[in-house]
């Protein structure tokens, strides 16, 4: 989770004073669960485990709890000094990873089911699917993923993926993220990291084009040394926060902008919204098979 006050302040003023909260903006994450954050319990509005089909919401790897509050903590337990990028959206958390951060397509595919079914009644606006695998051509499950991940984007959905860590190599990037359809994001520096973080981090961001030549990532955004949510706080761990890298970490980034952008643009659609996030980007200097359209910029996706 970043310190709006120390980290991304360039970006965005509107995050900053509270014009733009994600507030009525609603999305639907597949991780590996969510803990009861102090940080992040007022915003669930919903709760599926299609690993091992527990009532309660739990995260027994700590993953989705981090992605959750780049997106949605309300910075509590730091009195504000940390919080997510739109600290007022709700959180529908579908857990289909396991304790290790492994799971099956299938597992999935059915959270990608649950989510159709239950988007009207929830109203979700926004998927997050902060996962990946490497892709393998000709797999008839990988393909099946990929069309329920296509249909979620033809329900009206934004999607946002994660363009994954196996970079920077051409064609590293993961499936769901090889979708021509969704929002694919890679992991850049970004202003406020640069000295803090080696430029060697940038090597591990997905690379595009994919097998089948579609340019991807479509953007990047800051997935380096990103503070956020610590699963075990604080029954097991005395510190609310911990910092974790990846692509992971970007994509929140860039759903929770679209929760700002969907609050003050209730009507955009999610095509609107993928040609307003390429038009308002920043251009690094990077390769497009790096960057994309560029570094996603809060403060023009608003204006």
């Amino acid at each position: 989770m970043y310190s709006l006050k120390r980290n991304v302040h360039y970006w965005c003023q509107d995050t900053i004073s509270g014009n733009l909260t994600g507030k009525g903006i609603n999305i639907a994450i597949l991780d590996t669960g969510i803990a009861p954050h102090p940080d992040l319990k007022d915003h669930m509005i919903a709760w599926k485990d299609m690993v091992h089909n527990r009532e309660k919401p739990y995260d027994d790897n700590g993953h989705g709890t981090h992605v959750s509050g780049i997106l949605s903590g309300d910075g509590r337990s730091s009195r504000k000094t940390i919080s997510g990028i739109a600290p007022e959206s709700g959180i529908m958390a579908v857990k289909v990873l396991n304790s290790k951060g492994d799971g099956r397509i299938a597992h999935v595919i059915e959270g990608i089911q649950y989510i159709l079914r239950e988007r009207n009644r929830y109203r979700i606006r926004i998927v997050n699917i902060s996962i990946g695998t490497a892709p393998h051509p000709g797999n008839a499950d990988e393909a099946e993923l990929v069309s329920w991940v296509d249909r979620l984007w033809d329900a009206g959905l934004v999607v946002v993926t994660a363009a994954g860590n196996l970079g920077p190599d051409t064609c590293s990037i993961t499936l769901p993220g090889i979708s021509r359809k969704v929002i694919t994001v890679g992991s850049c520096l970004g202003q406020s990291f640069s000295k803090e973080v080696p430029q060697q981090a940038l090597l591990y961001s997905g690379c595009g084009p994919t097998e089948e030549c579609v340019k991807k990532p479509d953007i990047t955004a800051p997935g380096n040394g990103i503070y956020s949510c610590n699963y075990r706080y604080p029954v097991y761990s005395r510190m609310p926060y911990l910092k974790k890298s990846g692509t992971s970490m970007a994509t929140p980034v860039v759903s929770g902008s679209v929760a700002l952008l969907l609050e003050k643009y209730p009507d955009m659609k999610n095509t609107e919204v993928k040609l307003r996030l390429w038009d308002s980007c920043d251009d690094l200097g990077l390769p497009e098979n790096r960057q994309g359209h560029g570094q996603i910029n809060i403060t023009k996706l608003l204006t």
